[in-house]
């Protein structure tokens, strides 16, 4: 067998740029129908960079035309030889179920981003509460992994919420964390328990008392939280009824937005001449936009493809370059603002004010 010798990272470039081909190297049950799956960079001297929190979009090969599935990722920029994605399977899931059932070492996948904004090193602070359920945990758990690894006495007050202690994600890893980082204090809750099963955490649903009892001094604490939106919405109301600042100090994560708003239609113009144009510059496309239309629906009216997950502008995968024109962009935190002053808009969510050119 032939030996491998490793460059130093500083002989190495960093993962820059849009689009990325991954190789998959291993796949890790994590929990019931939860696996981890990492990856690697297709060629050798790149490295990951990231900020931990944020996340990435895998092109899945699941039919005929390929499927956009938006995924945290798991792992810490502070390892960054490979990343990682943790995902749990629904049973109406498509991505994650073709993910679990057919991805294997070996194989490789499109990957765009990463993304987000969610993220401590953004929004640093003393002291950090973190609040998950669920498949939540994974943007937390990329943010704990890299503090533990950069500054291990790092003040983190860690609440996860789960089914049942065997649905615990992570949970020997932050069982491991709570014994070795002396500010780590790390609170589990249940809602359900076998009758011979051993459980010394707590049982039930999150609420402001379980909040309190865990993590005293919650009210001095910068909270991230991610998991199911009612569940967000018990947490936020905790916390509000607490009277914690939740302007400053409170963070939330979720891929689940409101359906896209449709094509506003306003009839047709009598003069033909005003219809806006876009020209698609990569693909050499001229189209008309439609009364009402965004960038990305007009591209795929031309046949231009722009790749696109959330379509409500929050995953950020559709970003791309206007090169000249304006647009009218209602987007949901997918795009920071200097990602804007640079010019890039995101299509799902951008309406053209005048003709306009962008990279697609």
């Amino acid at each position: 067998m032939k030996s491998k010798t490793f460059k130093h990272i500083d002989e190495m470039v960093p993962w820059n740029g849009r689009e990325h081909m991954l190789e998959c190297v291993a796949w890790t049950p994590e929990a019931p129908d939860v696996m981890t799956f990492t990856f690697r960079a297709e060629k050798e001297n790149i490295w990951f960079r990231y900020m931990p929190g944020q996340y990435i979009t895998l092109e899945l090969p699941v039919g005929p035309e390929p499927i956009l599935r938006t995924y945290t990722i798991s792992s810490s920029p502070t390892r960054p030889f490979t990343i990682a994605v943790t995902v749990k399977a629904q049973k109406d899931s498509i991505g994650t179920r073709w993910m679990f059932e057919n991805l294997h070492p070996g194989m490789k996948l499109k990957a765009i981003g990463p993304l987000g904004d969610f993220s401590y090193v953004t929004k640093p602070a003393e002291k950090y509460l973190f609040i998950s359920a669920g498949s939540g945990i994974t943007p937390m758990m990329s943010m704990t992994r890299d503090l533990g690894d950069r500054d291990p006495d790092t003040d983190i007050a860690f609440i996860h919420c789960a089914r049942s202690p065997n649905d615990i994600i992570f949970r020997w890893e932050l069982e491991y964390k709570a014994r070795y980082m002396p500010f780590f204090n790390l609170g589990f809750i249940v809602t359900e328990l076998e009758r011979t099963q051993l459980w010394s955490g707590l049982k039930g649903f999150i609420d402001r008392a379980k909040i309190a009892l865990l993590v005293p001094d919650f009210l001095e604490r910068r909270v991230f939280c991610c998991g199911p939106d009612p569940f967000m919405a018990t947490v936020r109301d905790s916390l509000e009824s607490s009277s914690f600042d939740m302007e400053n100090n409170y963070f939330q994560e979720t891929f689940k937005p409101e359906a896209p708003s449709p094509a506003v239609f306003v009839g047709e113009s009598a003069d033909e001449d005003k219809r806006l144009v876009i020209e698609f510059a990569d693909s050499g496309v001229r189209a008309e936009v439609p009364p009402g239309f965004t960038i990305l629906q007009t591209a795929r009216n031309a046949g231009v493809r722009i790749p696109a997950a959330c379509e409500s502008g929050i995953c950020g995968t559709c970003r791309t370059m206007c090169k000249s024109g304006k647009v009218d962009m209602q987007h949901n935190g997918g795009i920071l603002d200097d990602e804007i002053e640079e010019g890039y808009i995101l299509a799902c969510c951008s309406r053209p004010l005048t003709d306009v050119e962008v990279e697609a």
